[in-house]
């Protein structure tokens, strides 16, 4: 990277550009207040409050910035002084990850149709034909503003309301659920985009860490801190890392949900703050040892998926004990070794405490708990397929519901009348065990009594 691009347009001490540049942008907003006070209002009055401002984003900004809260006791911002040959990390950098994020959202767009979709179809992934729910405005309106899946007590009262037997409401939403649900070749282009990036990032960090010493030894994470100057090819790998989850962040509300919807807003908003905060504070070696060490996991998790949709059964199997094992290891092990170890009791060794070590700290601690608690997930799972023999379906994904559940419902209807059919799905469902005959070679339950063909 050349200079131009690395070029400090922003600093991050008191007295700094970014002071004078906040300082005096709002120093011109009073201007402008006064001089605008003729036309509205008391001039005193608008020249007392945009005088105001001024000093609270100057008081607020002074006591933000203390070198007391982000230095190590001993350096002041003084002490990070850039030169022509000396770059630091700068927080303005960041800033380029919005534009970079909202480009990635169109390569991915462009990714999913051109490549993952066409794809999908030659690898013989197709979606399942849903029936549609009927239209009906009231039970539309109830799905849409309430309840998506009412209770017993609310489908007997929409039913009254509509006209229509319980059984039939019920189906609509269970059809009107599953027409909301994504499609598989959704999942399909989605876990092919991650994977190609989670491929492209993992050997990205390979690339740029393989010659560092803090790689192969972590206590060079703190060799000189905080005056560890600013290397382009780590500035270029922290810029496509949180790009890539401003991505996300933008299309969360178009990605599959999952039920850990809400603990996958808690993992992008802590990786993002933790990604910029440790870009600022220039705690960008033991930052990208947290990044490399995450996608090394996720290079097996999206082709486990890809597998899975494909119907892939053995493949899908054997890719997932890889990546449970690269999963656990790498975030039950190796992270609180190479990085909870490193920042908390490594770094001690070349400075004291102070609040910018709390901090990164809890922001790790945090982290590490959803990897415990995907742990569990992933751990649950590795013991179903022990026991069974099979990988268990993602228990983080919705299962789609299916008009069997109303064919059980008929069931239990005709029990009631004493004449009950089955079909083959449902005696193969249902009735054969014990090495017993399977019922589709039987006729029907005539009074309680099986009569055979």
């Amino acid at each position: 990277m050349s200079d131009i691009s690395l070029k400090p347009v922003l600093a991050v001490t008191p007295g700094s550009l970014l002071g004078s540049q906040i300082l005096g942008s709002q120093s011109s907003l009073a201007t402008e207040e006064l001089a605008s006070g003729a036309q509205g209002g008391s001039p005193c009055r608008k020249w007392a409050r945009a005088w105001a401002s001024t000093g609270m984003a100057r008081s607020l900004y002074e006591w933000l910035w203390q070198h007391e809260f982000w230095l190590p006791p001993g350096i002041t911002w003084e002490d990070m002084q850039e030169s022509e040959d000396v770059r630091y990390p700068q927080p303005r950098d960041l800033l380029l990850s919005i534009p970079f994020a909202l480009i990635l959202v169109v390569i991915r767009y462009a990714f999913e149709r051109a490549i993952a979709l066409p794809l999908s179809s030659k690898l013989g992934v197709r979606d399942k034909q849903r029936p549609k729910a009927q239209p009906n405005p009231m039970l539309e309106t109830f799905y849409s503003t309430r309840c998506k899946n009412p209770e017993e007590g609310e489908l007997i009262t929409l039913a009254k309301q509509c006209d229509l037997p319980v059984r039939k409401v019920e189906r609509w939403f269970r059809r009107r659920r599953n027409t909301d649900r994504p499609s598989l070749s959704k999942k399909f282009c989605e876990a092919c985009w991650r994977f190609t990036f989670y491929i492209i990032s993992f050997f990205t960090g390979l690339a740029v860490l393989y010659d560092k010493p803090w790689l192969w030894d972590h206590r060079e994470c703190w060799t000189g801190y905080p005056q560890q100057p600013l290397q382009p090819s780590l500035f270029w790998y922290y810029l496509l890392e949180l790009s890539f989850y401003w991505s996300l962040v933008f299309t969360l509300p178009f990605d599959v949900k999952r039920k850990d919807f809400k603990e996958q807003i808690v993992h992008h908003a802590a990786t993002i703050f933790l990604i910029s905060f440790s870009y600022c504070a220039n705690y960008i070696r033991i930052g990208t040892l947290v990044m490399v060490i995450h996608d090394a996991a996720d290079c097996f998790l999206e082709p486990t998926k890809i597998f899975n949709y494909m119907k892939w059964k053995k493949t899908c199997d054997s890719l997932f004990m890889i990546f449970s094992a690269v999963f656990l290891i790498s975030r039950l092990v190796i992270f609180p070794y190479t990085v909870l170890y490193n920042t908390y009791y490594y770094s001690m060794e070349i400075f004291q405490p102070f609040f910018g070590y709390y901090f990164v700290n809890a922001l790790l601690i945090i982290l590490q708990l959803l990897h415990v608690f995907w742990s569990c997930l992933i751990m649950h799972m590795v013991y179903k397929f022990i026991l069974q023999g099979t990988m268990e379906k993602d228990m983080r994904s919705d299962t789609e519901e299916s008009d069997k559940d109303q064919g059980r419902e008929n069931i239990k209807e005709k029990e009631k009348n004493g004449i009950t059919y089955f079909s083959s799905v449902t005696s193969n469902n249902y009735i054969q065990r014990n090495g017993s005959e399977p019922l589709n070679n039987r006729t029907h339950l005539t009074n309680g009594h099986v009569k055979e063909r």
